[in-house]
């Protein structure tokens, strides 16, 4: 039985640049013994105000005046790329060229670090939404020729139908569309791999439902040397927001009920143990720690650390 999707409003973008010349889109970290590189798809500046729900547009404008943001306000588009033993897993891989041109920078992001896009071996999909997964496919071609696809299988069927597929509407009928252009090529030459939600994927590296903004969305968990991070997916979208007032959700959540009672099961439980979470539109980098502040939660971003030998 497929979920029931409801209209919504146009996703519409600001037109200008606040910058002249793009700038360095890579940020390191480790847990325990393993790196982890978070790599910057770009930032754009998106008119959420209206598309959040179980809050008003005033109240959202009070929110993001309390952290000098206002409408439209920012949204990263964040990757993380992951060394583990011999293989590089990336999680997520952006928008690449599918909503506009302040995007599709990761591949620039990967050659910051040496590497490119063929040197990556496993992507780790979250969910499939054009911001996650449309920078596979850049001008017709497979941005990662070698690497295979790992999707749950539950979210993979979901986008995967025609049946849902014939039902939707609005811009949710143009992802569907982008499935088609940039996850069907992957499934169509064997590079897809699906998993029942809630299995280890690779040594140390699991898989937990989170689901309500997608049928299938998962988040992926790390664990090394008694440290963990967490990546989330799509739990947050606007932080200065959700983090304040956690039942707030957004019109692309197909399951508005799902979505908030996960984001408050999941904002609790990294309150409670003090683990590190990695989201992908928080600002760059987009990792940081969660501590409960009075009814909501308060994001505590990674500090910069440059302290490697040498130059």
């Amino acid at each position: 039985m497929s979920t029931a999707l409801t209209p919504d409003p146009p996703i519409a973008f600001a037109e200008a640049s606040e910058l002249a010349r793009s700038q360095a889109g890579f940020h390191r970290v480790k847990v325990g013994g393993i790196n982890i590189t978070a790599l910057s798809d770009g930032t754009v500046r998106v008119y959420q105000r209206d598309q959040l729900r179980n809050t008003t547009p005033e109240e959202v404008d009070q929110i993001l005046a309390k952290s000098y943001e206002k409408s439209p306000n920012r949204a990263s588009m964040n990757s993380f790329l992951i060394e583990l033993g011999d293989r590089l897993l990336m999680v997520d891989v952006g928008a690449g060229e599918v909503l506009g041109p302040k995007l599709n920078k990761l591949s620039g992001s990967l050659s910051a670090i040496g590497l490119g896009p063929g040197d990556v071996t496993d992507i780790l999909l979250t969910h499939i939404h054009p911001d996650h997964s449309g920078g596979l496919m850049v001008g017709g071609r497979k941005v990662f020729p070698n690497a295979k696809l790992h999707v749950n299988k539950t979210e993979l069927d979901y986008w995967a139908s025609k049946e849902n597929a014939a039902r939707a509407t609005g811009h949710t009928l143009d992802w569907f569309n982008l499935f088609e252009e940039t996850v069907r090529p992957y499934l169509a030459d064997g590079s897809v791999q699906t998993y029942d939600v809630d299995v280890e994927l690779f040594p140390g590296l699991r898989t937990a439902a989170a689901y309500g903004h997608t049928p299938g969305q998962v988040s992926y968990i790390l664990e090394d040397r008694g440290e963990k991070i967490v990546f989330w997916g799509d739990l947050i979208h606007v932080p200065e927001v959700q983090f304040e007032v956690p039942t707030v959700t957004i019109t692309f959540d197909v399951d508005q009920k799902q979505a908030a009672a996960q984001r408050l099961k999941s904002l609790a439980d990294a309150a409670e143990h003090g683990y590190l979470v990695a989201m992908p539109h928080a600002h760059f980098p987009g990792i940081g720690h969660v501590r409960r502040d009075g009814t909501g939660y308060r994001w505590i971003p990674i500090p910069y650390v440059n302290d490697a030998e040498g130059s």
